[in-house]
């Protein structure tokens, strides 16, 4: 099936336009809040307070790391790198690197070295903003692997003097000052670099992580990024008088193209990439819109039940009944809105939502600041009943699609028409269509142009008449909704002929069990399926306190006769909604969690599974001793 795409208005040849033009339009407004050292000199060590900037503000300083750019003679498409958590400067960089005509080449912090140093040559950087000294080690350390990298510029002002042979380092400040000298005798210098970019022309290299081999740059254009701002505040994703939290990797696409909408819509953009500071920011900030990946709401669900337990029995059992109430009432009102047009109940059922609300849901969206509209979730699927638990308790998730070859998410649900366990329908001007295998293939301006220097993996994956190959499975119904149903490459078949799509079987489980992080499943070419499990660090150990073994250590307690026992209380509940060729047979629970500094996930959080399957080969053979493997 394919969906129709709807059409969407004129926009600007790159983000460059779309900022100059926010600039003009609301100068005076707030366009960001990002947490700094606090002035006070008594207060305590460390404390912090937010700030903010305007947006003529923030184009003072945009300007003048642009400016700054070109008097280190870096030119129309030239690369520059970042590698950087998500914070204000890197918006600045980003901002200004693309105001001077030059291409971001995005880095994750946590990239170690010999691949920072090949993504810097692959695409042929010529300067980068380097968070730290951590993040200038790196880069001294395989000089000799970038003979075209000549300067650096730190966000962090180093301790003392710092250098390294062909390398110029100095600091954003510096190169602030230096551009703002130069617009001094040359004002038009910015608006004129902007003015010369054309919308086809490379505005970002995003090295995709890759769950196998080398990463691939991701040629982006001008023009796919200034789409997605005009997209996303055409489908009400957004409003002008949003408050909203940025915490997402800007490495990623998905953070990245947040920004766009930002800048088209003119909302308020509250920026700090410490993930174990989203807690107290959603306190501080009280945004209105977020957007997640799915294990951050795991682990919320996963915070609150562990708590409710700690509680006492009697805790206990009010949130387990509020939670099944919550997928009650959210599958129920969903089911009437489709059906009639207006979200209703029956009345005994309204009426223990009413008094879940008091007892339980209330101090949940508190959590989230109190006045979160809703919250986008992608990168990587969300289980159906976690989506129908925060939708009855009053936090509506909207879960969407895209790739980094999209530019971003292309296909969203809506708040006015959410269809849980769907994707949503395509933004405007993006076309979907499932092939005969049903492989899902996208089509739009957002799509890339190419792999940078692979061209055969381009040609694989784009066909000649614009279609992008997104190697996901799934399906679109009636409506133009799509359902996700697993990846391609992972699908796989059993020894007995039957195919399984692991992530739906992941997915249960992580709904199912509330001490879930990771879980790998395997039996490809084997006769039953087996699990690796990986448990949530905090909420097993709680649980282990309570069970008379918090003394031990995470190893210790997951090796123990009582969580094996309870993990597959939680198996066989799954199993009994599974086919019997899905059900898994035999699970090990890993002695710790999958983690991106091993190898094991993605900086964006998926599961390099054959990575894990090779360091877990010994507990996987004995999930399979005494069979007969096909």
């Amino acid at each position: 099936m394919r969906s129709v795409p709807a059409p969407i208005e004129q926009r600007p040849p790159s983000v460059a336009h779309l900022f100059l033009s926010r600039v003009k339009a609301t100068p005076d407004r707030e366009a960001y809040r990002y947490p700094a050292p606090a002035d006070d000199l008594d207060g305590e060590p460390g404390a912090e307070q937010w700030r903010s900037l305007t947006w003529t503000q923030t184009a003072q300083r945009v300007k003048a790391v642009a400016a700054g750019l070109v008097t280190l003679d870096i030119r129309a498409a030239d690369r520059v790198g970042i590698a950087s958590e998500t914070r204000m400067e890197w918006i600045i960089a980003d901002l200004g690197t693309m105001c001077a005509g030059a291409a971001t080449t995005t880095v994750y912090p946590s990239t170690n070295a010999d691949e920072t140093a090949y993504i810097l040559a692959d695409s042929g950087s010529r300067a980068l903003f380097a968070e730290n000294e951590r993040q200038l080690t790196k880069i001294i350390a395989t000089k000799d692997q970038l003979p075209r990298l000549k300067h650096v510029i730190l966000f962090d002002a180093p301790a003392g003097p710092v250098s390294a042979e062909g390398l110029n380092i100095l600091t954003l400040a510096e190169l602030e000052h230096h551009g703002t000298t130069h617009l001094k005798g040359h004002p038009d210098a910015v608006d004129n670099a902007v003015g010369t970019i054309d919308g086809r022309q490379l505005a970002t290299l995003i090295y995709t992580s890759g769950t196998t081999g080398r990463p691939k740059g991701v040629f982006l254009t001008h023009d796919g990024l200034a789409y997605q701002g005009v997209a996303q505040a055409g489908s009400e994703l957004i409003h002008a008088d949003d408050v909203q939290f940025l915490w997402l990797p800007l490495a990623h696409v998905f953070g990245k193209a947040l920004i766009s909408g930002q800048i088209h819509t003119g909302h308020v953009l509250a920026v700090d990439g410490r993930v174990d500071r989203i807690g107290h920011n959603l306190q501080v900030i009280r945004p209105t819109a977020m957007a997640a990946v799915p294990r951050i709401f795991e682990k919320v669900y996963n915070g609150i039940a562990a708590k409710a337990r700690a509680d006492g029995t009697v805790k206990h059992r009010v949130f387990r009944w509020a939670a099944s109430v919550a997928r009650a009432y959210a599958r129920t009102t969903e089911a009437a809105r489709i059906a009639t047009g207006k979200e209703s109940a029956p009345w005994s059922l309204k009426l223990q939502h009413t008094l879940a609300d008091k007892l339980v849901y209330a101090k949940i969206r508190a959590a989230f600041g109190g006045r979160l509209r809703h919250a986008i979730s992608g990168s990587a699927p969300l289980a159906p009943e976690l989506g129908y638990f925060f939708a009855g308790v009053g936090v509506r998730i909207l879960e969407g699609y895209g790739m980094t070859e999209t530019s971003g998410g292309v296909i969203v649900n809506r708040a006015h028409d959410l269809r849980t366990g769907t994707v949503g329908v395509a933004l405007p001007g993006f076309e979907v269509r499932i092939d005969q295998d049903g492989e899902i293939l996208l089509r739009g301006p957002g799509v890339m142009r190419g792999y940078h220097n692979l061209p055969d993996a381009s040609a694989e994956a784009l066909t000649d008449d614009g279609w992008l190959r997104t190697g996901d499975i799934g399906e679109v119904d009636t409506d133009g909704f799509l359902r996700i149903t697993d990846r391609k490459k992972d699908t796989f078949k059993t020894s007995n002929g039957k195919y399984v799509a692991p992530s739906e079987v992941e997915g249960k489980f992580r709904a199912a069990c509330p001490f879930a992080s990771n879980i790998l499943l395997i039996g490809s070419s084997r006769n039953y399926c087996t699990a690796l499990i990986a448990l949530d660090e905090a909420a097993i150990m709680s649980w282990a306190a309570e069970h008379g073994i918090g003394d031990r250590t995470y190893a210790e307690v997951v090796a123990t006769e009582e969580v094996r026992q309870l993990i597959e209380t939680y198996v066989q509940r799954v199993n009994n909604d599974l086919q019997r060729w899905q059900t898994i047979k035999e699970f090990t629970l890993l002695p710790r969690d999958l983690d991106v500094e091993h190898g094991e996930l993605t900086p964006s959080l998926k599961i390099k599974r054959p990575v894990v399957e090779r360091t877990y080969a010994e507990l996987i053979t004995a999930m399979y001793a005494g069979t007969q493997e096909a």
